[in-house]
């Protein structure tokens, strides 16, 4: 018996040990991991897109960690990262805006433990994959990215509340989107909403849109793809209540 007690004993104390030693080497990573040098490298599955703008906003985020605990997280693309009213929009609120221009839902993906989970977020607000079209990507790969996030989350954090949008629509010759494909998304993202415990849908698409499906003129730039001021006033208006029902704010 006591020699059974002492090896239990040692098995806790070895444990300890390496949770410390885990804590330890996470508490001393100078910045974000690295983007992989090969495809294969990388978790989910689809495009990859990698620009030089892409480190230096990784970096400052993982300069921002410490301060960020416990905020709101907005994670994205240029559709978020644009949002650069945030703090002032949802005042009194710690927010943190984790868009990076030109993402694509698989580097979001790559990221999300690190910009998003490891901040412990008090809810999360993910709208991504209008580059993903534009890329011509499957929404299906889209939708499998996607799935994969929640489960990241729903594992280490099942108590955090997700705020999932719709991609909005959009009309920019320069990035033509199958307008078919931009529906299963959608379609796709309100099922995974109607399925996953703590994930409310938030139709972005459906408030930013003509009766025809086009983007109304208002809430867009001159592009016809990235939300103007209007739209940005839009997206608060209906993701507020959701977050005020959910008791986020």
């Amino acid at each position: 018996m006591r020699h059974a007690t002492r090896i239990a004993m040692f098995a806790s104390a070895l444990a300890l040990f390496a949770g410390t030693h885990a804590l330890s080497d996470a508490a001393t990573q100078s910045g974000p991991t690295p983007y992989p040098t090969s495809n294969d490298a990388w978790p989910g599955t689809g495009v990859i897109r990698t620009f030089g703008w892409m480190k230096d906003n990784r970096n400052f985020f993982w300069t921002e960690r410490a301060k960020k605990q416990g905020a709101i997280v907005f994670a994205g693309d240029s559709l978020t990262a644009n949002w650069k009213s945030l703090g002032a929009d949802f005042s009194g609120t710690l927010v943190a805006n984790r868009g990076i221009g030109g993402d694509v839902s698989r580097g979001l993906l790559f990221r999300f433990q690190e910009d998003v989970l490891d901040l412990h977020p008090k809810a999360i607000v993910i709208l991504i994959g209008i580059n993903d079209l534009t890329a011509k990507q499957p929404a299906s790969a889209t939708l499998t990215n996607i799935r994969s996030m929640l489960s990241l989350k729903a594992t280490q954090q099942p108590q955090v509340p997700v705020f999932l949008c719709t991609v909005p629509p959009s009309a920019n010759p320069k990035a033509p989107v199958d307008e078919q494909q931009r529906r299963t998304l959608n379609q796709g993202l309100r099922q995974i909403a109607k399925d996953t415990k703590l994930v409310t849908l938030v139709d972005l698409y459906a408030a930013t849109a003509t009766n025809a499906g086009t983007p109304e003129l208002h809430y867009f730039t001159d592009d016809q793809l990235h939300l103007s001021a209007d739209g940005r006033a839009r997206w608060k208006e209906i993701l507020q209540p959701a977050m005020q029902r959910a008791g986020v704010l």
